[in-house]
């Protein structure tokens, strides 16, 4: 009698699965790191601060962990009813994670909102991580005494020093986050980088190209949202867009002279998401006035946003 094939096989390796919260004051960089760590774009990445509103999730896979990357909004101190919401999401972020990643631009420094985040981190109980972005603009000696700064504040599990821009530290630090997310299985398929559904990415992505485009001219009470998506026999997609804005003086800055302003934000925006798709886009951009939807809890669950009642 001779032993069965299956029985001499190895056992598969053990999976590991966690969530990571990467935490920080706005513009440190925590959409640039994910989309890093993941390898392709999965968060809007602006020069604006307050871009990422939601929890939008990045997914890594690294040797035989998933690693969720919780992507959230910038830390700052909060005076209109959207900052409140973004902040508190942020911290909700960080509690219900596995592991916290603590950004600090390494060219700022532990300032006023870096102290504030430090000071608060005290309340989260699970392991956190250092992670000290932007050091390519910063002389080595500063780096270590940063470092040591934050250390001495708090205690980390571990220390990185990485430019999320350039790619350098990134991949030690993907490393070190899939061995300490906890064992267990797989919470979504392999092949899904993102949890967020692609109309809310086409949505995102158009939002961004409004930021770059107009700058300062356009405050953020602005939101888009995808009306429709529909894929044509010909494998292209047609999708329809509004452009929310809260007064008319604001839809005439996205509209531009002529409408040059929103057909270059058109173009660019396809272009975009189209790469992403591989597919052909079409894509219709419509700019309407919704007064005051920053006071609508409508308009907050869209952004996947709990609604502050005060």
């Amino acid at each position: 009698m001779t032993d069965s094939p299956l029985g001499d096989a190895a056992p598969p390796p053990a999976t590991r699965c966690g969530f990571v919260a990467l935490i920080g004051a706005p513009n440190v960089g925590k959409s640039t790191l994910v989309n890093a760590l993941v390898g392709s774009k999965v968060t809007i990445v602006s020069r604006k601060v307050q871009t990422t509103r939601a929890l939008i999730r990045g997914i890594v896979i690294e040797d035989n962990a998933q690693i969720i990357l919780v992507d959230t909004p910038g830390i700052f101190l909060p005076k209109r009813r959207l900052d409140r919401a973004m902040v508190s999401t942020a911290w909700s972020g960080a509690h219900d994670a596995d592991l916290v990643c603590v950004l600090i631009d390494a060219k700022a420094g532990i300032d006023e909102e870096a102290e504030a985040i430090l000071g608060k981190l005290a309340t989260v109980r699970h392991e956190k991580i250092l992670v000290l972005n932007k050091i390519d603009l910063v002389p080595r000696e500063k780096l270590l005494a940063l470092a040591k700064a934050a250390n001495d504040r708090l205690g980390f599990a571990g220390t990185f020093m990485v430019s999320a821009l350039s790619g350098d530290g990134v991949d030690d630090l993907r490393r070190t986050l899939a061995a300490m997310v906890p064992p267990g299985p797989f919470h979504y398929p392999e092949d899904q980088m993102s949890d967020a559904p692609m109309r809310h990415l086409a949505a995102e992505i158009t939002r961004e190209r409004i930021f770059r485009q107009l700058h300062q001219e356009l405050p953020y009470q602005s939101t888009v949202e995808t009306d429709s998506w529909t894929e044509r026999k010909d494998k292209s997609v047609r999708i329809e867009q509004t452009i929310f804005v809260e007064r008319e003086s604001q839809r005439k800055i996205v509209l531009g002279k002529g409408g040059a302003a929103i057909k270059a934000i058109g173009a660019e925006s396809r272009k975009e998401i189209a790469e992403i798709l591989g597919v052909p886009v079409h894509l219709f951009l419509f700019v309407k006035v919704r007064e005051n939807w920053g006071d609508d809890p409508d308009r907050y669950r869209e952004m996947g946003l709990e609604f502050p009642r005060e």
